[in-house]
């Protein structure tokens, strides 16, 4: 569904006809059956991202990950021929978690030769094959070779590691991806190695939050506070417009101009941004990346503020004109809630001031997701009321009409396939 740049007449709205303009229903993010199925349809079925491969420094690095959206716990771990591999976090024996330390609940990393289940002493290698029973001998006709650990499909791009649990992918995760993304293909993430995580639990259904970073229409009125007055007041008067959004496939794309902070006038920063030489838009000193890949900044702004890259289902990628980016997901855990994670990349700092400007720029960013998040929480409560079932949604809130109907297709299409099943 890729599109032409909008006109100097018309709208981004018009430029998707199958999304229409009428009033939506958030049905899909209030009904505890739809999330059942979403669950299947979506989580099941889609290429998800669970994190980058400097996670896995070197072989026998390993982290877990808890999906409660497709019930399991996997383990991603880079093997011994410095691969990376994921498998389902789970002993072939009597089903116990194999990779947990106080809390089995909890997410944990580290580097190891094996793995050895906490139960039994079952081990297995980096490749996931068995390779030690306790007692084998007590056991009956067992061939250690089928009982390996069940395997998940993944898949490197970039550096992000990607998982897929269907039987088998539909697509290639390069052919899922499609041109919109692979475009960005050599961006120095392999360089953006200063790194800044924070995670929230959030009461409120995924699509919902991701909507919020799918305009940028609301931030003069909701983040007014993060501004000076004189220039919150300026921006709300005004109001805000993105330059540019984008439709390929089941991903999304909004772009926006931005601002030089340093030739603001002193009035509109806030002394902290003097001092660190940084603020929201990252630190002032921008640093030579080298050339930029073609998919960036297709609006051509100058000065260019953010490309948000929406990857379905629930990954985002936003790279910041100033040379940084962060990542956004959101990972389901009911209809109603939801784990929100954000990780900001810089290159390596080279001095402590440099430190600081980085540290305040992520620090700035956790307070809009807090922000947006209280908002959400708000939206949760009120649109599980049913008073309305009818909400209208402007010209920049394309890309909230098609989360929610590229949701609705790939349920219709599993529901499809699998009737009578």
């Amino acid at each position: 569904m890729a599109r032409f740049p909008k006109p100097a007449e018309g709208s981004w709205t018009q430029h998707y006809p199958e999304l229409g303009t009428g009033p939506v229903s958030y049905e899909d993010s209030i009904d505890p059956q739809f999330y059942e199925v979403e669950r299947k349809a979506v989580f099941r079925r889609a290429w998800l991202n669970v994190g980058r491969v400097e996670q896995l420094p070197r072989k026998g690095s390993y982290f877990t990950k808890e999906l409660k959206v497709v019930n399991t716990s996997i383990i991603v771990v880079r093997t011994t021929s410095g691969d990376v591999k994921a498998y389902h976090n789970i002993c072939r024996h009597r089903g116990n978690k194999l990779v947990w330390n106080d809390m089995p609940l909890e997410e944990t990393s580290g580097v190891c030769r094996q793995f050895t289940c906490k139960y039994h002493a079952w081990r297995y290698d980096l490749d996931g094959n068995l390779t030690f029973v306790q007692q084998e001998g007590e056991f009956f006709d067992l061939d250690k070779s089928r009982y390996g650990l069940v395997p998940v499909h993944c898949d490197v791009w970039e550096g992000f590691i990607f998982v897929n649990f269907a039987p088998e992918p539909e697509q290639t995760l390069r052919d899922f991806l499609g041109p919109m993304i692979t475009d960005l293909e050599g961006y120095p993430f392999d360089s953006m190695t200063s790194r800044f995580h924070y995670r929230s639990e959030v009461k409120a259904n995924w699509k919902l939050y991701m909507d919020a970073f799918q305009e940028f229409y609301h931030a003069p009125v909701l983040h007014a506070n993060q501004s000076p007055t004189a220039y919150s007041k300026a921006a709300a008067e005004a109001g805000f417009e993105a330059p540019h959004y984008r439709i390929e496939g089941p991903h999304r794309l909004v772009s926006t101009s931005g601002v030089r902070a340093w030739e603001m006038a002193a009035e509109m920063r806030k002394p902290i941004e003097d001092i660190c030489q940084s603020g929201l838009f990252g630190p002032w000193d921008k640093p030579d990346l080298g050339q930029m890949p073609p998919g960036l900044n297709p609006a051509k702004c100058d000065p260019w503020g953010l490309d948000s890259f929406q990857l379905f289902p629930n990954f985002v990628v936003l790279f910041w004109g100033q040379g940084w980016y962060l990542t956004y997901h959101y990972w389901p855990t009911s209809f109603n809630t939801h784990i929100f994670e954000g990780t900001v990349y810089f290159p390596q700092p080279r001095t402590p001031r440099e430190r600081i400007a980085q540290e305040l720029a992520a620090v700035s960013f956790k307070e809009y997701g807090l922000q947006d998040a209280n908002t959400l929480e708000a939206t949760q409560s009120m649109i599980e009321s049913r008073v309305l079932d009818d909400f209208l949604l402007c010209d920049q809130e394309v890309l909230i009409r098609h989360l929610h109907k590229e949701t609705a297709a790939w349920v219709e299409d599993y529901q499809r396939k699998t009737a009578g099943v």
